[in-house]
């Protein structure tokens, strides 16, 4: 069997055309892959709490309704307007949690984070969009902070897959990882800020 042919680059429309088709396309709120990967991934962080989180690509914020608890400050993000939408108003009365649209990495936000959560979103930029994530994670994330990156481990056409997404976080200097935690269908890999 031959490996689909990668995409380029993933953008906006083709999201935009993904969630017009279904409001949910991977099925957060009822794969029971998706549920036990969030509570996995809430598990293996290394704290309990957390002054500021960011998680791009919150989608509909699924995994946003378990990291907010954790959270003085949540801020989830998402490139599709409907999605936005979708996700502000299922985390709705939640305190300190802020949903907004913006694009990664042109889209990343001001100020600095003690947690960063890449879940399932890494593989659809570009080797040198990734590249600037991490950067911009690394300028960010305040010492002893935490970048979690958690992705599918199977066959894709996106631009890059769940290991390379992990590969290029791991070259960082500035990052060690704290946390590994591999299943057949994902890895998981958290990473503190030295």
């Amino acid at each position: 069997m031959t490996e689909p042919r990668r995409k380029e680059r993933v953008d906006a429309a083709w999201f935009e055309r993904l969630y017009a088709k279904d409001p949910d396309p991977w099925r957060f709120a009822t794969s029971d892959y998706e549920r036990r990967k969030y509570e996995l991934t809430v598990a293996c962080l290394p704290r309990r709490r957390y002054r500021a989180g960011f998680e791009p690509g919150c989608s509909i914020g699924e995994l946003s309704r378990l990291l907010a608890p954790l959270c003085d400050r949540l801020l989830a993000t998402d490139i599709v307007a409907s999605v936005v939408e979708r996700a502000a108003a299922a985390l709705r009365g939640l305190p300190g949690v802020r949903v907004e649209q913006r694009a990664i990495p042109e889209g990343w936000p001001e100020g600095t984070f003690d947690l960063v959560v890449l879940s399932e979103v890494g593989y659809y930029l570009t080797g040198g969009e990734l590249d600037e994530v991490i950067a911009a994670a690394n300028r960010s994330l305040e010492p002893g902070g935490h970048l979690l990156a958690v992705h599918w481990t199977g066959v894709t056409d996106y631009p890059l897959d769940g290991s390379d997404v992990h590969a290029r976080i791991g070259r960082s200097e500035s990052l060690r990882l704290a946390v590994r935690h591999d299943e057949a269908e994902f890895e998981l890999r958290c990473w503190e800020r030295r």
